[in-house]
């Protein structure tokens, strides 16, 4: 396949995949994010993580386009971008997956991920309509790398079969491979082990390993503690919209801060 701040400081690498700074998003009274910041290096897997109601989803709808913030500075591979416009953030390199599965039920597998690639394609009207040469060398190459992607997450045996007929687990991966399809500088992840059985989260911790070894950079919400901290190179931590730890997995969970709102108990 083609390749494809409040506890602690931000990390003093060179060029950062995702940097986001000063975030702040307000519901009519209600403050849902509070100066919320981040910073993740090339190649990680970043975790954001805490308890219901923290704003974890608010700040992945804001750095993803679907909510607009009231403040903020946001740059993506080095770039300042403005997370106005889900297609806009798309095109600058962010590809994303819901908590709920969002998937084409009627399409198949195959035709799911060709759609995810159409964020990169040259074909304006003139080619849809007219369908040149080229058009057509760019729809098969299109093709091609679909089934690439569905070989690659591991469901190439269900690339002609309908997306709402596919296991839960394999929806799962066939909403990341469709996101791989646009060649992400950042694979945003939100909750992906929602819903999947013990057997399926290992699966997905060893799908998401590869995916971290071939190179590409992901952020991941997750409930499930064990999944994270065994996963994750960093983490966030949010609690009422605010930061309230950052920093390397063994640290972050012996945070009295992070314990007292989400762990419940220190580790051993």
């Amino acid at each position: 396949m083609t390749n494809m701040n409040t506890a602690t400081t931000q990390p003093d690498t060179g060029e950062l995949i995702l940097s986001v700074q000063g975030v702040n998003k307000r519901f009519g009274g209600l403050q849902a994010l509070s100066d919320v910041g981040l910073a993740i290096k090339p190649g990680e897997i970043y975790g954001l993580i805490g308890p219901n109601g923290a704003g974890k989803t608010t700040f992945f709808n804001v750095i993803t386009g679907l909510y607009t913030p009231d403040s903020g500075e946001f740059k993506l591979g080095g770039n300042t971008y403005q997370p106005t416009a889900v297609h806009e953030v798309a095109k600058a390199g962010i590809a994303r997956t819901f908590q709920n599965i969002r998937l084409f039920g009627e399409m198949t597998a195959l035709e799911n991920v060709m759609v995810g690639r159409h964020v990169r394609t040259k074909a304006g009207l003139f080619g849809a309509v007219f369908r040149p040469a080229s058009i057509k060398r760019e729809e098969a190459e299109i093709e091609d790398m679909a089934h690439e992607l569905l070989e690659y997450v591991g469901i190439s045996q269900h690339a002609h079969h309908t997306a709402r007929n596919l296991s839960y687990g394999h929806q799962r991966r066939l909403e990341i491979a469709r996101a791989l399809a646009t060649e992400p500088k950042l694979l945003a992840l939100d909750e992906p082990a929602a819903g999947m059985n013990a057997t399926e989260k290992v699966e997905l911790r060893g799908l998401l390993d590869k995916i971290r070894t071939d190179g590409r950079t992901i952020l991941l919400i997750e409930h499930d503690v064990k999944l994270v901290m065994g996963l994750c190179n960093r983490l966030t931590v949010l609690d009422y919209g605010k930061v309230i730890a950052q920093g390397l997995p063994q640290d972050v969970q012996k945070d009295k801060a992070v314990v007292e709102a989400y762990l419940g108990t220190p580790a051993h």
